[in-house]
């Protein structure tokens, strides 16, 4: 109570020292007086002193908040793009399990299921051993083991072996060993195999890990690339041979060249 009393004797002697002393001093002494008499609320006094205090601290706490947010956007903003990043990886790792998954031998059984000459399947056919057509399949070919075919085959086919003799087939040829193409066979469609022998005719790129033999007989209109290719006395390519898969650096070879 006494802070407030001197607080209010120190306006009066600045109002004191503000106003004339004619006539007006003595009104302004008794409303002063008048003033200091009254029972001061103290609690009302101490509640403004809180709502000031309370708005500074909100106005300090301001600045507080925005860091505050600022950090948690940055945050959220990295935990995203490492999401991103971990997505990426885990799409890149699926991708390459299935190359793997593609190329790895699969269980063959004992099995072997012939198409005979008078036989026609429309439709998709699949092993886990091998098969032999003789006839015709109107569809994709798939087995474990070896893949001869003897008569015509209209779809992609995906083996672990591939003979062709005298064969007629318009697709995809894809084989995680060794594909024999013999003489009188035709074959349109790209061929994608870890060896190749061909003597028959073929019309599509040829992709091989390994080496490859062009025959004799052999006609070959589109792209060869492998690690090694012979090309007999006779055959027709139509088409670049590229050996990309070689252990030879050939740029190497012609670094030192002056």
């Amino acid at each position: 109570m006494g802070f407030f009393k001197d607080f209010k004797d120190d306006f009066s002697d600045a109002v004191d020292e503000m106003i004339p002393e004619e006539g007006n001093k003595t009104n302004s002494d008794d409303v002063m007086v008048n003033t200091l008499d009254e029972d001061l609320d103290v609690d009302t006094e101490l509640s403004k002193l809180d709502g000031l205090l309370e708005k500074a601290t909100k106005k300090a706490d301001e600045p507080a908040k925005k860091t505050v947010t600022t950090v948690n956007t940055l945050n959220n903003e990295v935990k995203k793009k490492e999401e991103k990043k971990m997505d990426q990886n885990n799409s890149v790792n699926a991708a390459v399990d299935n190359a793997v998954n593609a190329v790895a031998p699969l269980p063959v059984s004992d099995e072997q299921a012939v198409i005979t000459t008078g036989m026609t399947i429309k439709g998709d056919l699949e092993s886990t051993g091998s098969i032999k057509v003789e006839g015709t399949i109107n569809g994709n070919v798939s087995c474990n083991g070896k893949l001869e075919i003897n008569g015509t085959v209209r779809g992609n086919s995906n083996s672990s072996e591939f003979y062709a003799d005298a064969a007629k087939i318009e697709g995809e040829v894809i084989t995680s060993g060794t594909a024999k193409i013999g003489a009188g066979s035709v074959i349109i469609g790209n061929i994608t195999a870890n060896s190749a022998v061909i003597a028959g005719a073929v019309k599509g790129d040829i992709d091989v890990q390994g080496p490859v033999v062009v025959d004799t007989s052999a006609v070959v209109m589109g792209n060869i690339k492998s690690r090694s290719v012979q090309i007999n006395n006779g055959a027709v390519i139509e088409g670049f041979c590229s050996q990309s898969y070689a252990d030879v650096d050939v740029e190497s070879v012609f670094e030192n060249v002056d």
